[in-house]
């Protein structure tokens, strides 16, 4: 399906769906609405997939790896070539989002999708390349409209897919030394804030160079002037790959009510660009978490997500999603494994 299809077959959430699973909450044994939250995610997940009474689902976290011009600019407290080494790490399995995916037993898939580096033939890495890392955003436009696309449409095609295997949870994971500059920029403009409240210190820079971040940023910003009614135009001139291929990836998810759950600051910016294309895949969106990444509070707030956890997290590769993900099934499991009062026997409150 391409990018125009996937936009006009993303549907509203069914609220008749919600209403009946809530209807079963009330009835379980236990107080009203004493399981807090976690109520509150099983309704949603049935407001998503219309299915009141669902088994668990399989979840599969996409990790997306690409570079960024920028990071020549000295954006990051680390050197370019870590991306491709930390590809390699996921695949080895050794990574964060590795160890937390495994403990909430959901699978990592990892896509090369613009890495600046010739990987050959590996195992298990899923092989999408646009192009070896983007432009360097502060001298020109990150990616041509048609670069930012194609990338886009490797999200779309692996969600489909994805559905189509039969995995009912989609989680959003990535990689890319210096992508918190991009991130930024995008957020700064979709939200409407200024570049210092929404530009942190990503991998640990210190305070000259958040200041040459931020400079970058309004300077990048001041020349490409990306139309904030236009998310394709943003996504083209200041963003990433990655977080090309991860709007995909929520946009073809939400065409197929699947519900994708956010890792961090990242994946929000991400899903500000999906969210521009088609407002409706707001609703198909679960926050994981609030990171400390300080871009993360305004994405949050515009987006009206409320954030399942606050751990202080900042890795990204899908860390934080592999932990909401767990919540989410156990959200599931309360809505169809507890009895209700009836099935147990036991007397309701007067």
């Amino acid at each position: 399906m391409t990018l125009d299809e996937v936009v006009g077959l993303i549907q509203p959430v069914n609220g008749k769906s919600a209403v009946k699973a809530q209807g079963r909450l009330d009835r379980l044994t236990k107080p009203l609405g004493s399981l807090g939250r976690l109520e509150e995610l099983a309704v949603h997940y049935a407001r998503i997939t219309g299915d009141v009474k669902p088994n668990i689902p399989r979840g599969v976290i996409f990790t997306f790896a690409a570079d960024h011009g920028v990071a020549n600019e000295g954006v990051s407290a680390y050197p370019s070539e870590v991306t491709a080494q930390m590809v390699l790490n996921f695949l080895r399995g050794g990574a964060g989002v590795n160890v937390l995916a495994r403990h909430t037993g959901v699978d990592v898939r990892v896509v090369d999708i613009g890495v600046a580096y010739d990987f050959g033939s590996v195992p298990r890495l899923i092989q999408k390349k646009i192009m070896q890392g983007t432009n360097n955003l502060l001298r020109e436009p990150a990616m041509t409209r048609a670069q930012a696309a194609q990338a886009l449409q490797v999200g779309i095609d692996l969600a489909t897919a994805a559905a189509r295997e039969g995995i009912g949870l989609i989680g959003t994971g990535e990689m890319g030394i210096g992508n918190t500059t991009p991130s930024a920029a995008m957020t700064a403009v979709m939200t409407g804030r200024p570049v210092a409240d929404v530009t942190g210190r990503g991998t640990g820079i210190d305070e000259a160079g958040h200041a040459r971040k931020v400079s970058i940023i309004e300077q990048a910003l001041d020349r490409h002037r990306p139309d904030k009614g236009d998310a394709l135009d943003v996504l083209a001139k200041v963003g990433g790959l990655e977080i090309a291929g991860l709007a995909g990836l929520m946009l073809g998810a939400a065409a197929a009510r699947v519900p994708v759950v956010l890792d961090g600051f990242i994946a929000g910016a991400a899903a500000l660009i999906a969210v521009g294309l088609q407002p409706l895949c707001r609703d198909y969106l679960i926050a994981s978490h609030r990171s400390v990444e300080q871009g993360h509070q305004a994405i949050l707030e515009c987006l009206a997500l409320k954030p399942l956890l606050d751990l202080d997290l900042r890795l990204g590769e899908g860390t934080g999603a592999c932990l909401g993900m767990g919540l989410v099934q156990a959200s599931i499991k309360i809505l169809t494994e507890m009895a209700t009062f009836d099935e147990a026997g036991v007397t309701e409150r007067d």
